[in-house]
């Protein structure tokens, strides 16, 4: 996983550093109010100062962990930004996460709150869980990046900050009446002035670029300074920059020539007297080949090696929706293995095509959001009727409505278990990781194939947008998706005649057969209005309706899930914390940071919300007091409550954000003493 950095000083003839120098102690302020060593220790338990070195230039210092985030307009590159850091990061062979949080409008008016973007970016020489609590490290491109982003800083952290654009108008956009960088604001911080668009102004004078044009990189020469002042690789960065503007060498070139320049300030000038080495996490990883992946890739990804390893091909129908869209644009790239996408002109005609090549004998996919399932819910209920395989791929925002289109939230679990009109029970699959998503996948394509049924995946914003490392898997490692579709009668009558019918179920799964139209002889009925048992014809019948009704049930009440795992090393915790989807990250953390400091508690994560795990009411009963941390405000505790007759406790937030490990492990702390 790791790769040499070279200096791009080095690259222009100037004189540089060794890149990675055997480095000294640790620096206290910028690696306090972090989520902890394995996210469970405070940041002094883990950063016991070590040797320290000098070079004969500057000062290197080695960090076990380091938060940083990117903030400033959206239009300034943040998350382009904050992905190539990130990219670097992960083929150096850090363990990571990150965290992109940008606002929904396409081009927010510039220099103002609701326009702020920003990216952050955790990565650690050992198994971390989260994007972090705090950032130590904020780069803000303007004074609304700023205010948006200083109280989540601690104090002693470190803020470079853009001094060309605080000016008097972009500071009163924000209502500072003064410069905060003057007026005592940033007392208590490491500030480093730096005019980043005078020196890429200044950098890119030789390729006679406008003032507007050459502005645009200073994001490149803001990601070379960082990438300088942690010892990232430049490589890669350089190879994507003329990658992407393949097309524009000149531009390709301008924005290499800044980011080079950004290193080499960093080097060079006297205001970054240290630097910082986080080595790579060798202990954290297994053995394999990793790569850096975010949960709406790793569940495209997950999606294409199921209809591989169905033998089926793939086909999407989808209507652009946030923040599931990428899984559209990433799917439509893969034709090669048999990957077909369909853009439909609204979420209803999406599902309509989707549920008709699942008729059609595809595994057949729909993505989209809250209020894209919203529209969906009467052509679920239609796959219910006609138990057809169908995955619904729901990554959750902020609602009711519109809402909140770029920012997570969890709230859609109740729409999944029970938006339909009449019994309409469909199986419900969670993915914990962005990495996870692409094992869920998997997993829900197997429910939907098996048991002939739709499926929902329920990811989220977080997931979707965030990355971590993912180990590669073998292809041989993957599970056998493998249908057989009905080829012939599978019924005699009693004058013996055999025929062919739709709703005849197997005795195991009470899945009914698959019949590709077309098939010679297995003609048979489709739609909406309820079928007879074993014919599939009309049927009116009360006794029948109540059997069909029934079984559907059973049928997902029958589901085979592995039993939920329970995290209690000591044996004797007496609460334990439930959780599912994307909380088991900042979970993990506080319950590490609880353990670390002397309590006892026990951690179980559902990824099967429906059917729940057989072994699920017992576990539950093993505790005195469950706590359901959700970011909604309380869905999957009223579900155990009303299933289990258990006092589980809500721990909510719905700030379209993700749980902060501090926060969490505080909430939790009041749970065990209140026993």
């Amino acid at each position: 996983m790791t790769s040499q950095v070279s200096s791009p000083a080095e690259q222009t003839g100037e004189t540089a550093r060794e890149a990675l120098r055997a480095a000294g102690t640790t620096d206290a302020a910028t690696t306090a109010a972090t989520d902890g060593a394995t996210e469970g220790t405070t940041a002094g338990e883990r950063h016991g100062a070590t040797e320290q070195r000098r070079g004969s230039e500057k000062e290197v210092r080695r960090l076990d962990r380091v938060i940083i985030r990117f903030a400033g307009d959206s239009g300034d590159g943040m998350q382009l930004t904050g992905d190539r850091f990130t990219s670097e990061t992960a083929s150096f062979g850090n363990d990571l996460s990150t965290l992109p949080n940008f606002p929904a409008e396409i081009r927010a008016p510039a220099g103002t709150l609701p326009g702020v973007s920003s990216f952050q970016l955790h990565f650690a020489d050992h198994d971390i869980l989260t994007p972090g609590d705090a950032p130590n490290v904020l780069v803000a491109m303007n004074p609304a990046a700023l205010k948006a982003n200083l109280a989540d800083v601690p104090r002693g952290g470190e803020i470079i900050v853009n001094t060309d654009e605080f000016a008097k108008r972009a500071m009163a956009k924000v209502g500072y009446e003064t410069s905060p960088l003057e007026d005592g604001t940033l007392d208590g911080y490491r500030v480093h002035p730096v005019p980043l668009t005078t020196l890429t102004i200044e950098a890119l004078k030789e390729f006679g670029l406008s003032r507007k044009e050459a502005e645009r990189s200073k994001n490149m020469f803001a990601l070379g300074l960082l990438s300088w002042m942690y010892h990232r690789p430049t490589e890669g960065t350089e190879q994507f920059l003329r990658r992407k503007f393949a097309g524009k060498p000149d531009i390709a070139e301008a924005n290499v020539t800044a980011f080079r320049a950004g290193w080499n300030f960093g080097e060079t000038t006297e205001d970054f007297a240290v630097s910082y080495e986080v080595a790579p996490a060798t202990s954290a990883f297994p053995p394999g080949t990793y790569r850096n992946i975010s949960g709406n890739l790793a569940l495209s990804y997950g999606l294409i090696a199921a209809a591989r390893q169905a033998d089926l091909p793939l086909y999407l129908g989808s209507y652009p929706i946030t923040p599931a869209s990428d899984i559209l644009h990433e799917l439509s790239r893969h034709k090669n293995f048999g990957v077909r996408t369909f853009q439909a002109e609204d979420e209803i005609a999406g599902i309509g095509a989707a549920l008709g090549a699942a008729f059609g004998g595809s595994l057949a996919v729909t993505t989209t959001s809250g209020p894209g399932v919203a529209l969906k819910s009467e052509t679920i209920g239609l796959a219910v009727s006609l138990e057809l395989p169908l995955l619904i791929v729901d990554i959750q925002r902020g609602g009711p409505s519109t809402g909140l289109p770029t920012k997570t939230e969890q709230a859609d679990l109740l729409q999944a278990m029970y938006g339909r009109n009449g019994e309409a029970p469909v199986p419900v699959v969670a993915p914990r990781t962005p990495a996870d998503c692409f094992d869920a996948a998997l997993e829900a394509a197997r429910i939907a194939l098996t048991y002939r049924t739709p499926v929902f995946l329920l990811s989220d914003g977080y997931l979707a947008n965030g990355s971590e490392p993912w180990r590669i898997p073998d292809v041989a490692d993957l599970p056998d998706l493998g249908v057989s579709f009905a080829t012939g009668p599978n019924h005699t009558l009693e004058d013996g005649t055999e025929v062919f019918w739709p709703y005849k179920r197997d005795p195991e799964t009470l899945a009914r057969p698959w019949a590709v139209p077309g098939t010679p002889g297995l003609e048979h009925r489709i739609g909406g209005i309820e079928k007879q048992d074993g014919t599939g014809n009309i049927s009116y019948d009360p006794a029948n309706h109540e059997f069909m009704v029934r079984t559907r049930q059973a049928k997902v009440d029958g589901i085979a899930v592995p039993d939920v795992a329970v995290d209690d090393p000591s044996g004797r915790a007496r609460t334990l914390v439930l959780g599912w989807g994307s909380t088991y990250g900042p979970i993990t953390a506080a319950v590490r940071r609880l353990r670390n400091a002397g309590e006892t508690i026990a951690q179980a994560h559902l990824r099967h919300l429906n059917p729940f795990p057989a072994n699920l009411g017992e576990v539950l009963g093993r505790y005195d007091r469950v706590v359901v941390p959700e970011m909604n405000l309380g869905q999957l505790a009223l579900l155990i409550r009303a299933r289990y007759l258990v006092d589980a406790r809500s721990h909510t937030q719905i700030n379209g954000m993700p749980f902060k490990a501090e926060r969490l492990a505080a909430a939790l702390k009041e749970a065990i003493d209140a026993q």
